[in-house]
């Protein structure tokens, strides 16, 4: 039995999919940090709070549609769609140069979110069974942290080297290699439909998924934080006197990798919601420590813990909704899981652009709110439960 689950997991399939996944997420991340600086450049300094709620806006909006799909048509036709907008949208941000066009831009690349993580999860759920769920999900996870944290880390030295148009140019052009890897994958889905009109009508019971609603609101209060972080961050590295403003983007993700497979193995073993709890608690500590941080070392010291506690929670949340979800629901199921993904990214990101208003004294605050829903998210674990450990899935 091991090493007939040894082998699904380990396939060539599944490390293409790793592959491309973190080209994917290389590519759009890459170009974060140095955004809030370009949208001044072009006069719209007071739309920061925008750049991150635009793009999970029009995430969240094509998740339903990107479910059904995945669900109907399938896995890859759904991850291609979402690494193809990727693509044209980055080489249409260097032509669109006013404050309306990169506005608008920014809200069409969030449907690149919008479909290609909804088709790889689908993808690694119908590829992994469920006893060794939680540890796969963990390891498809590190190779998106691993795009996550070079892609900012390059893009900062790019934009400071050569500029931020040929970023673009270089964040479209890792999106088309993800493109490439993903046409050599083998399709998971049995039955599929033949693309038709009908498969963008949505009833009210496609929307949403009622079964995975306790990991989806976990996961809002939990990913408020980063829609504050990717909004903030950059601004705040700046008056820490941190050159490169994707620096802690890179610690806070390259210290999520390894304990993302450990914790999808922990909550294998022990259950997600153990897991979360611990996730959730350290949570609480990394973002009272960016809050409070009159020093560079705090700083990135915060960074570290909350990487640790999102390569928790990430991977251990997915995992949570597939067993909560059924097989023929699969795509609906995870695509109800990034709604509230994008919904939590999109307040944090809303919201913290509000109370920062380009205020330096207001960093504290901001943080703060950040341990609070954090806080919450606890709270609210102890009111859950899971499903048992086999058989969920029928």
């Amino acid at each position: 039995m091991d090493n007939k689950v040894n082998t699904r997991i380990y396939s060539i399939n599944f490390f293409l999919l790793c592959g491309s996944n973190f080209l994917f997420f290389a590519s759009f991340n890459m170009i974060i940090p140095e955004l809030p600086a370009y949208l001044s450049s072009l006069g719209g300094e007071e739309y920061k709070g925008y750049i991150i709620s635009l793009f999970t806006l029009s995430a969240g909006l094509s998740r339903p549609f990107s479910g059904k799909l995945a669900d109907k048509v399938g896995r890859i036709p759904v991850m291609i769609t979402g690494v193809a907008v990727c693509f044209l949208v980055c080489l249409l941000y260097p032509l669109l140069s006013t404050v309306g066009g990169f506005l608008l831009l920014r809200f069409l690349h969030g449907f690149s979110t919008g479909f290609t993580p909804t088709g790889t999860s689908a993808y690694v759920a119908d590829i992994i069974p469920f006893q060794r769920r939680g540890e796969a999900m963990g390891l498809q996870s590190l190779f998106g942290s691993l795009g996550m944290a070079a892609g900012p880390a390059v893009g900062g030295y790019i934009a400071g080297f050569w500029g931020v148009q040929p970023l673009f140019y270089l964040s479209a052009g890792i999106s088309l290699l993800s493109i490439l890897i993903l046409y050599r994958l083998k399709e998971t889905l049995e039955h599929r439909e033949k693309l038709s009109f009908s498969h963008f009508k949505l009833n009210r019971d496609e929307i949403l998924e009622k079964r995975v609603f306790p990991p989806a609101l976990i996961l809002v209060f939990t990913v408020f934080s980063f829609g504050v972080i990717l909004t903030i961050i950059p601004d705040y590295s700046e008056y820490l006197g941190i050159e490169n403003k994707g620096l802690f983007f890179a610690v806070f993700t390259v210290s999520s990798l390894a304990i993302r497979v450990l914790a999808g193995k922990a909550s294998d073993k022990f259950g997600r919601i153990p897991v979360l709890k611990v996730a959730c608690f350290i949570m609480v500590i990394a973002m009272l420590l960016v809050a409070f941080s009159p020093e560079k070392w705090m700083f990135f010291l915060g960074g570290v813990l909350y990487g640790c506690a999102v390569g928790m929670n990430n991977p251990t949340v997915t995992a949570w909704t597939i067993d909560l979800s059924l097989d023929k629901f699969r795509g609906k199921a995870l695509a109800t899981m990034y709604i509230a993904l994008e919904a939590g990214i999109g307040l944090g990101a809303l919201i913290s652009g509000y109370i920062y208003a380009n205020q330096d004294d207001r960093f504290s605050l901001v943080f703060m709110l950040c341990a609070l829903t954090a806080g919450l998210a606890f709270l609210l674990l102890f009111f859950f439960s899971e499903p048992t450990r086999a058989g969920v899935n029928q």
